[in-house]
């Protein structure tokens, strides 16, 4: 049976559809690599993308890459003309040259810096200078911080957001749009004054990193000095050939297990200042502060020299370098002569071999997947109680072990000589971590677990914490001070010394949690 056609209904056919299908136009004025790079993605976007240059005439970009035939290739004013959007893809140098004789042509279009900087400035970024040259236009700040790279590669792993700033509000939706249908995640930075942040990401090196990488340098130097002193000048106890493994090993384990403490430290500090205070609303000191955020970095510092430990271990795990983690015999074998010929034989491992291997195997297999958890990937599938669980529980029991792992191999040479402990290097690594286990445990005691979960949900042990505080910065900390006097409170001045920063005015003087039952 024939299928025969309403005539309410029109006959489209797919071919019709695709040619009918409208594509937003955009420019682009340079021809470099990046432009190459954000031409192509744009047009598999979905846009019909149109390249400026001062020379067209001059240049063939099918020739460089057969993806940009489909582009139009035109000089920088019939760009301009053309779209009401403009990437700008060249050097903040050429920005003049290139954009002063077409000013009134750029009036109400929204023209996107795309340039970096050599140098971090704190006075001025490209986008702020641009707008000044063009002060018609509508200049917005972003995709300098995604490399051309990263533009061609869908597959690349590097970080998808784009950071956006403009002072037209309308201008930075609109490029928001184009960075969703980019399969960018767009990040809204406000007002064009932030470009000069989001020119700086580009230029940091590490910035999380340098002060834990920074202390752990100083650790191992002093674990490091300390070995040599101990087994080089005290007293002879190696080669000074057995340095590069024997000893070194014993300086990196050592500074794993003290940067592994000083990470679950700073979080025992916090609690104690709260304790202490009685409130969660008095600002930590800076350097406590600094030491709360790079947490993750201390952490993945001491997997790393952990693992360098393991690894180490693995390859001198021998009867020759570890003589008391294994059993010895003796084998007398008697000859003519008058005396016997002796020799050692050792075999299988004891009891403190055993046990250092397998407290030891544990705590980096628990350390393993505490460090898989900081993975973004990971993260994102762990809701909060799973991460604090992983983070903190696991992370405290893998300390512990770590710890064990340390005593079982230092106690027996502490019985034989129990008067030079102090000098024992299995003692004195073990300190710091013991005093992180004991406060840990200390604040998973009920009572106390419930006293300070009370303060971090905003309660406040006294009255006097309702009162204004004034907070003023000063050069590394801040200066708090309690305002007591009700009428410096009413009349609105400051009592901080020497300050006369105004302080908001209110009329009720009465503390508002004075008689609140706070549960």
């Amino acid at each position: 049976m024939a299928y025969k056609s309403s005539s309410k209904y029109s006959r489209v056919s797919f071919s019709d559809i695709t040619m009918t299908e409208q594509r937003r136009p955009i420019g682009i004025l340079g021809t470099g690599d990046f432009a190459r790079a954000l031409a192509k993605r744009l047009y598999f976007s979905g846009y019909d993308v149109i390249i400026g240059s001062r020379r067209p005439e001059e240049k063939s970009l099918s020739a460089i890459d057969e993806c940009l035939c489909n582009m139009s290739l035109v000089s920088t004013e019939e760009c301009i003309k053309s779209v009401s959007i403009i990437f700008l893809a060249i050097h903040a140098e050429n920005f003049k040259d290139l954009l002063e004789e077409h000013d009134d042509k750029l009036d109400g279009k929204i023209v996107v810096d795309v340039s970096n900087r050599d140098r971090p400035s704190e006075s001025h970024s490209n986008a702020e200078y641009l707008q000044r040259l063009i002060p018609h236009a509508s200049v917005v700040k972003a995709f300098n911080v995604i490399s051309a790279y990263a533009m061609e590669n869908d597959y690349n792993t590097s970080s998808r957001q784009v950071f956006i700033a403009s002072n037209n509000e309308m201008a930075r939706g609109a490029v928001s749009n184009i960075a969703r249908n980019m399969n960018f995640t767009p990040v809204d930075f406000g007002g064009l004054f932030a470009a000069r942040r989001i020119e700086k990401h580009p230029l940091r090196l590490f910035p999380d990193w340098r002060g834990p990488f920074g202390f752990t340098v100083a650790v191992f130097n002093i674990w490091l000095l300390y070995l040599i002193f101990i087994y080089y000048i005290d007293r002879t106890v190696y080669e000074w050939e057995q340095i590069f493994v024997k000893v070194l090993n014993k300086a990196i384990c050592m500074t794993g297990i003290t940067v592994l403490s000083v990470t679950y430290l700073a979080s025992s500090f916090a609690a104690t200042l709260q304790l202490y205070y009685g409130t969660k609303h008095i600002r930590f000191s800076r350097w406590l502060d600094k030491w709360m955020k790079n947490r993750k970095q201390l952490g993945l510092v001491s997997f790393i020299l952990i693992a360098i430990h393991v690894i180490m271990s693995t390859l001198i795990m021998s009867p020759t370098y570890l003589r008391s983690w294994y059993h010895s015999t003796k084998i007398v074998i008697p000859h003519n002569m008058s005396e016997a010929y002796e020799f050692q034989n050792i075999n299988w491992m004891t009891w403190k071999g055993e046990a250092a291997c397998m407290t030891g195997i544990f705590s980096f297999t628990i350390l393993c997947f505490v460090c898989v958890s900081t993975l973004p990937s990971v993260t994102d599938t762990l809701n909060w109680r799973e991460w604090r669980f992983v983070q903190s529980k696991l992370g405290h029991v893998a300390l512990f072990l770590a710890v064990v792992h340390v005593l079982v191999m230092g106690i027996p040479g502490w019985s034989k000589n129990p008067r030079k402990i102090y000098k024992s290097i299995t003692f004195l690594s073990s300190i710091l971590p013991w005093i992180t286990i004991l406060l840990k445990v200390l604040f998973s005691l009920p009572c106390v677990d419930r006293y300070l979960t009370k303060i971090r949900k905003g309660w406040e042990r006294k009255d006097e914490r309702c009162r204004a505080n004034c907070v003023r910065p000063k050069k590394e900390g801040y200066v708090i001070m309690n305002v007591d006097d009700t009428t410096d409170r009413i009349s609105g001045i400051c009592p901080c010394p020497g300050d006369t920063v105004q302080m908001v005015t209110f009329d009720d003087t009465s503390c508002g949690c004075t008689n609140a039952n706070i549960v």
